[in-house]
């Protein structure tokens, strides 16, 4: 664990103030959210002292058609998550140029939806545009599954921000790197979490996405004999009656959700209207601000597992973002957007400005980001893999500090 991983770990400890259970007598959960231990609220972190900043030492040039890319969502149901990310990106490349009048690097936004079967045609626009040297993307893992391959024939590197299906790096590919904890981190933080709320029981839905399928597994097997049972959904779903029978008669202390927010806030929304009081998990694909706007009153219940910094705390990194965000505080994945396009942009000052440079610079990379360390092994994978824990308090998500 590096220097600075330790300082954030130490400011994010979690105090628990120890509360007695009540019992449900409604047909609802054991146990209701009044009895729920409240977790100490993380209200700042500094910006590690040597964190890369991508502006570099104002000295760069490169060729006036250098550019990077991001493919992603822009739209479509689950678009907050990938916006986050490029606002992230644009504030990067922004502080790079600003710094370097002789290496103007362009950034080309390619709308996938956030959807598998829409991101191939995107990805092939982009990899054949032989000016694009580097790619920040894609935020979801089917649509990174799906669209590794093109990358790859093409040799053209892309660090993910958000994809955490552990799968992803299983495929041999040379070009993908991820820029944080897989589910296979994740996962086992479902059940620390859910062992600080006094939650001894916890039943898991998962919805068909690779995302939501690889975290369930993880987490399914990490929580044990806290399992209190398991159910499936589907993307797009709207009615969650049959699942939320189910729960109700299994009385978990947690339900935990597997997928994104699209479906986790109108399912929350009915478990809550069906009389459940126990506590809502949802993961970093649920943890934004839509799910509160979407399940409303309900969202009160909500805890999240995140392997994402809560740049909203980095006071210098926040007041930046606001600037190219229209006044918006950073959101999930906006602190690992604007890392990974650092990460690119430091290359390209050193002289990497070709496919090929550029990623072995990326495959070589070990500094410390404004979020956490980077340095990635032989398959993508990052070695410093802080997971943090979030509740939604007064209409907004809080951080409560690394879960360890």
């Amino acid at each position: 664990m590096s220097r600075s991983t330790k300082a954030l770990a130490a400011v994010a400890a979690l105090t628990l103030a120890l509360a007695g259970c009540a019992n449900n007598d409604d047909g609802g959960s054991d146990n209701d959210n009044s009895s729920t231990p409240e977790l100490e609220v993380q209200t700042s972190i500094d910006a590690p002292d040597d964190a890369v900043s991508p502006a570099g030492d104002g000295k760069a040039e490169c060729p006036a058609t250098t550019t990077l890319a991001y493919i992603g969502a822009e739209t479509g149901p689950n678009a907050q998550l990938g916006i986050n990310i490029l606002n992230g990106i644009q504030l990067a490349v922004n502080e790079h140029n600003e710094a370097n009048a002789n290496c103007q690097v362009k950034l080309r936004k390619f709308d996938t939806e956030g959807d598998p079967n829409k991101a191939t045609g995107p990805v092939t626009q982009a990899t054949n545009d032989e000016n694009i040297i580097g790619v920040i993307g894609l935020p979801f893992s089917g649509e990174s599954k799906a669209t590794g391959n093109i990358f790859e024939q093409a040799g053209l590197v892309h660090i993910t921000p958000s994809a955490t299906n552990p799968l992803l790096t299983t495929n041999g590919w040379t070009t993908f790197f991820r820029g944080l904890g897989n589910d296979n981190v994740q996962g086992p933080a479902v059940p620390v979490l859910a062992e600080k709320l006094d939650a001894d029981k916890v039943y898991v839905v998962q919805d068909d996405s690779d995302y939501g399928i690889g975290l369930a597994t993880s987490t399914t097997e990490a929580l044990g004999d806290r399992l209190a049972g398991s159910d499936k959904v589907t993307t797009g779903q709207k009615d969650f009656s049959a699942t939320i029978s189910k729960i109700l008669s299994a009385k978990p202390d947690a339900v935990f959700y597997s997928g994104y927010y699209a479906e986790g806030a109108p399912f929350n929304q009915q478990l809550v209207s069906k009389g459940y009081e126990g506590i809502f998990i949802g993961p970093d694909g649920v943890k934004d601000d839509q799910f509160i706007q979407q399940a409303g009153d309900a969202s009160g219940n909500a805890y999240f597992t995140c392997p994402c910094v809560p740049g909203e705390l980095i006071t210098s990194f926040a007041d930046a973002y606001k600037k190219v965000s229209n006044g918006a505080a950073p959101g999930t994945y906006s602190v690992e957007g604007y890392d990974a396009a650092t990460v690119l942009l430091a290359g390209i000052d050193a002289g990497n400005q070709d496919r090929a440079k550029l990623k072995e610079w990326v495959k070589s990379y070990d500094a410390q980001g404004l979020g956490k360390a980077l340095k990635w092994d032989e398959t993508g994978e990052l070695s410093e893999l802080p997971v943090y824990g979030y509740k939604v308090q007064d209409g907004k998500i809080v951080s409560v500090g690394v879960i360890e």
